[in-house]
């Protein structure tokens, strides 16, 4: 057993969490959340070592945790912070629980915030409603970057930090594809549809700014315009859902899950959806075949037994 079972909880957390982050490569968003909810155990466990960390005082602290008014989804956040921990500390040799002792709780199953296709369609067609713009006006150039986020986001199901972070020349409009820099600086491909070409190539047509940026800010009295922000590509979604007479919430995400679930109704097996969502795990890609599995109900219903009286 090597001498560091002898450090204390509070260096074992940091150096876990840098660990993560420089080994590991996961963001800074992910290590504070990591960060977050072993503090919480820590305060709650006040142990001085690790080997103090035991399946009692793991059936107290889920009860705690159940007790504390957490969704059933958070409380497994909180628990699987903690169970990486273990695994950790297992992989430096370090005694305490063995992380499969830590089981999550049952969470209900997700629900997907979904538009029909009828209403996506209705979304993406929504910016060409904003009528009357003189040609070559801040508002025309303004209407054609938003169609062009509205069809890049159901093509390629970018995350909306990854939309926001592009940069004109991240896109080769001479190609169907280009590549971007996921969650855990993972680089995936994804893919351009005509219709998202065509829209982007008449965005950066139109642009006169220098702007490294592929979707500006267009404000009043700014000269060189600003990168959008996630959130103002969220406001940018919920005005268009507003004038497309959707009543549902509608989100970058939203497409992000209508793009997954085109692919999947019409074939696409999970393990390449894994790899155009820049999933790193199958069971996170998993969510969207319960849309799918309604899908086939339906199906099922239209077609089966026809012939029999």
């Amino acid at each position: 057993m090597s001498h560091n079972i002898y450090m204390g909880v509070k260096e074992l957390h940091r150096e876990y969490l840098e660990y993560l982050e420089i080994e590991r490569g996961r963001s800074l968003k992910t290590v504070e959340n990591y960060d977050r909810y072993l503090k919480k155990f820590f305060e709650f466990a006040k142990i001085s070592s690790t080997s103090g960390i035991d399946d009692d005082l793991v059936r107290r602290y889920r009860l705690f945790l159940n007790r504390g008014g957490l969704k059933k989804r958070t409380q497994n956040y909180h628990l699987i912070a903690l169970r990486n921990f273990l695994k950790y500390l297992a992989w430096r040799g370090i005694e305490s629980l063995s992380s499969d002792r830590i089981l999550l709780a049952k969470a209900p199953e997700r629900d997907l915030d979904l538009i029909t296709i009828e209403e996506l369609e209705r979304l993406l067609k929504a910016p060409d409603l904003e009528d009357g713009l003189p040609s070559g006006s801040p508002s025309s150039l303004k209407r054609l970057r938003d169609r062009a986020i509205l069809e890049l986001l159901f093509s390629t199901g970018l995350r909306v930090s990854e939309l926001t972070s592009l940069d004109q020349d991240s896109v080769d409009l001479s190609k169907d594809e280009f590549s971007v820099r996921g969650k855990g600086e993972k680089v995936r491909v994804v893919f351009l549809s005509l219709s998202a070409k065509k829209a982007i190539k008449e965005y950066l047509d139109k642009r006169q700014d220098m702007a490294e940026a592929m979707f500006v800010n267009y404000g009043i009295n700014s000269n060189e315009p600003s990168r959008l922000t996630p959130r103002s590509v969220e406001r940018i979604l919920k005005y268009y859902a507003i004038k497309a007479g959707i009543s549902k919430k509608v989100t970058p995400h939203v497409l992000r899950h209508m793009f997954a679930t085109d692919l999947l109704i019409n074939g696409a097996d999970l393990r390449s959806v894994q790899a155009l969502l820049g999933h790193s795990s199958i069971s996170t890609t998993q969510v969207y075949t319960h849309v799918t599995d309604k899908s086939l109900r339906e199906i099922h219903k239209a077609f089966h037994g026809k012939r029999r009286k």
